[in-house]
């Protein structure tokens, strides 16, 4: 033989019993969408199908042009809140394929019934979900253990000179990161972004 018979278990998981691919449902703000692909587990490891375009055909059906892979080192690091202004505006397909993290996302869009409004979800190696942030969002997230390795499509390029952020401790935006402040890491530059009411976001 020039391979490896794999051993039935007998029983499958619940996944592998599951005829779906996967679960999509809208979250508190609509438009965005936690994702959850099924993983089909053998003894030789798991498969699982991560990206299909039909997926998100009812929230725009977005394009993307790039794929993004993020490492973080230790617990606590926070990259946020960033977004592209239009019209180079991000959309992002987010999961953590390493460890877990918090990731949220904030409405930004002028004149939006949930402008300034949150949502927040666990991405992580272990339940597999997967975060869809559309345009006119700033998306953060915090690693919530060491070595979290993230994974995002994005719908455009980065652009500098669409670059944006908003302040990850804008009290006005209520968001619980689940650590503590002096446990957050930060880059200078994610120090440095204002608060919402003084962001330029073009939305």
């Amino acid at each position: 033989m020039f391979g490896k018979t794999v051993k039935e278990t007998g029983c499958a998981p619940a996944s592998n019993r599951n005829p779906k691919i996967l679960d999509i449902k809208a979250l508190d703000i609509p438009d965005v969408a936690l994702i959850s692909p099924n993983i089909h587990r053998d003894d030789r490891g798991f498969f699982s199908e991560v990206f299909r375009e039909e997926w998100l055909s009812a929230f725009g059906a977005p394009r993307f042009v790039q794929d993004n892979h993020a490492f973080n080192v230790a617990r606590g690091v926070l990259r946020g809140l960033h977004f592209q202004r239009p019209p180079q505006a991000q959309g992002k397909l987010v999961r953590c394929a390493r460890g877990s993290i918090l990731d949220v996302a904030v409405d930004i869009r002028a004149g939006s019934p949930t402008f300034g409004r949150h949502v927040s979800a666990v991405l992580s190696a272990e339940n597999w979900r997967q975060l869809w942030v559309p345009t006119g969002f700033a998306h953060g997230y915090v690693t919530l253990e060491p070595d979290c390795e993230v994974l995002y499509k994005v719908t455009s390029l980065y652009n500098a000179e669409s670059d944006g952020g908003i302040a990850w401790n804008d009290r006005a935006l209520g968001i619980d990161w689940r650590l503590r402040p002096e446990e957050i890491i930060l880059s200078p530059k994610d120090e440095r972004h204002p608060l919402l009411a003084d962001a330029v976001t073009g939305f």
